[in-house]
């Protein structure tokens, strides 16, 4: 059996038809389907020794807590810290950069100071920096585009100065594909004393990265696109910052004294995670992590570049597509529009066909009107995607492009 195969194999919804027709998923960028692995390690919490986390004393929530905090090492282990206390569990992405934005926005940033964001930011990315702008009368500074979907660097590097006291940006945008030099970015950023967030949610799934490395401040990313749990995201960051960061919220477990003159915090993690979190879903994701690893990044990056190249070739021999970004750099992201046919009627027609894909305009809008586009047709690839599921599609286009014609 081969390596994909073994590897379908492993996701029981592939099995499923849609409208009658084999069901090819090609929307992993919005949240990738889950092996069985995973489905099984969270049903087991539940069944086994599900138990709130850190207060109690008897075996249930021993063994849950010492299983949650566990995946703090596994989440190190992957992404380059050496340290558990500098990961952070959030709900996802937006929380994680959300928590980011106001707690060193209001460390940070005075009058007069800019926050450097990009324009192919998915709007996670861009309205909670918006936000902590207005709120202390800071300026929010946008690296443009290029025509082929990459950043303007020359842009970048001039804008980028002593004013400019955070970073913000994308891995992988998820709108066009385009993988971004953050290695440059960071050390640009670092030379002027920026502090830099990366956006991870795309990233950390197509290729590997070590935080300690590209001597990241801040990185976030989701578990759902990580082939794990919805509803659970990681916020990495340097212990110091974190340190120095007031909390983002309040309430339970991120306390270590409270009366009514005064409340101290606890230390880190907890100080940034209060309340009861998604405990079972925390726990699975050290099994999606596992998952992925033992496919091995090596096999994802090379099979997904495959799959890329394959399908932009076939779509590119179609006169009516139009592909939006195509940059040299990137992963297995593909958006596209076609003449005389909204994206969403595409869409629509597709999944009679079997085939999931995404349209609209990806939490992406600025995006999409600097390519002059109310929306696109998404197509994204995961490890299990295979080139017959990419012939399906290319055969539906046609179907539909010869409706409209």
């Amino acid at each position: 059996m081969s390596k994909i195969d073994t590897i379908r194999q492993a996701f029981p919804i592939l099995n499923e038809t849609v409208h009658g027709k084999p069901l090819a998923f090609l929307d992993t960028g919005a949240s990738a389907q889950k092996p069985l692995c995973v489905i099984n390690a969270e049903k087991e919490v539940y069944e086994k020794y599900y138990a709130n986390i850190h207060r109690g004393v008897y075996f249930f929530s021993q063994e849950s807590t010492e299983r949650y905090e566990n995946v703090r090492k596994v989440v190190c282990e992957l992404i380059g810290s050496h340290d558990p206390r500098e990961i952070i569990f959030t709900k996802g992405t937006t929380e994680s950069i959300n928590l980011v934005a106001h707690s060193l926005g209001n460390l940070l940033l005075d009058r007069g100071d800019r926050v450097m964001i990009t324009e192919m930011e998915h709007h996670a990315n861009i309205v909670p920096w918006q936000m902590i702008c207005q709120a202390k009368g800071s300026q929010l500074i946008v690296v443009p585009v290029l025509d082929d979907g990459s950043l303007d660097m020359d842009f970048l590097h001039a804008n980028l100065d002593s004013t400019v006291k955070i970073v913000a940006v994308t891995q992988i945008s998820n709108a066009l594909g385009t993988i971004n030099d953050i290695a440059a970015i960071t050390k640009k950023a670092h030379e002027v004393g920026a502090k830099i967030l990366v956006d991870g949610a795309q990233g950390v799934v197509h290729e590997p990265l070590n935080v300690k490395e590209l001597d990241l401040d801040f990185y976030v990313f989701s578990a759902h696109k990580l082939y794990g749990p919805t509803g659970v995201g990681v916020l990495y960051g340097k212990k110091e910052l974190l340190n120095a960061m007031p909390p983002y919220q309040t309430g339970g477990d991120m306390i270590d004294e409270v009366t009514f003159e005064k409340t101290t915090f606890a230390p880190l993690p907890n100080k940034f995670e209060a309340g009861t979190p998604n405990i079972a879903g925390v726990i699975a994701f050290e099994t999606a992590i596992r998952f992925v690893q033992e496919v091995g990044f090596d096999y994802i990056v090379e099979h997904e570049k495959e799959l890329l190249d394959y399908a932009t070739a076939e779509l590119s021999k179609l006169p009516e597509v139009r592909l939006i970004g195509t940059a040299k750099n990137k992963v297995g992201v593909i958006s596209f529009v076609v003449k005389g046919v909204h994206p969403h009627d595409i869409g629509t027609m597709l999944d009679h066909f079997g085939v999931a894909i995404r349209v609209g305009h990806h939490c992406a809008q600025p995006i999409m009107k600097r390519f002059g586009v109310p929306a696109t047709a998404r197509v994204s690839f995961g490890m299990y995607n295979t080139k017959a599921e990419v012939d399906q599609l290319i055969d539906g286009l046609k179907k539909i492009i010869e409706m409209f014609s």
